[in-house]
């Protein structure tokens, strides 16, 4: 066999493996929770204390670092800060405490998100995805200490230490006679 006979066969052969394997599948928009939304989450009554009986949703992103921290992002970006505080209560009631008025399983929070609730806490049916509101679900039960201590993250983001001064912006020096 010449050299170019052996550099079409090896070709050929590569080819052959590449095509014949299958790449690996990967979900990159991971389902956030084991709720259809088709099938949709049952809504629940307006009244204080929740009518429900207890369910076996689950929320994946409680069990993800990264989906909570996502959720802190959506909770300051659709500003809950503006009535939650950063958990702690203000206009809206805290989330860090022991007192939930509407439930604090995760669909019963997901129905508060969607549904909205009297006097004050608006819907955001339609407007927030899906996947986007069960994050926002387990970083507000992550406030509580509701989720896996090994998911969620040890400080919030805007309590973060400074750059480290390698990333800092360079200043631009001046001279000065003053010492």
């Amino acid at each position: 066999m010449n050299t170019k006979t052996k550099g079409i066969w090896w070709t050929a052969l590569i080819c052959w493996w590449l095509c014949g394997c299958e790449r690996e599948k990967r979900e990159f928009l991971a389902p956030a929770s084991s709720i259809d939304f088709a099938s949709g989450v049952p809504t629940t009554s307006f009244q204080p204390g929740g009518s429900n009986p207890q369910t076996n949703y689950v929320n994946k992103s409680e069990e993800r670092a990264y989906d909570l921290s996502q959720g802190q992002q959506l909770y300051e970006n659709f500003n809950c800060v503006g009535c939650h505080a950063h958990g702690g209560g203000d206009k809206g009631p805290a989330l860090t405490d022991d007192k939930w008025i509407y439930g604090y399983r995760p669909e019963q929070i997901y129905a508060s998100i969607v549904q909205g609730r009297p006097n004050g806490m608006p819907s955001y049916g339609g407007k927030i995805p899906e996947s986007e509101v069960w994050k926002i679900v387990a970083y507000v039960r992550s406030l509580s200490g509701m989720t896996s201590r090994s998911a969620a993250p040890a400080r919030e983001d805007h309590m973060s230490g400074p750059k480290p001064p390698n990333s800092l912006s360079k200043p631009n020096p001046k001279q000065s006679t003053e010492p």
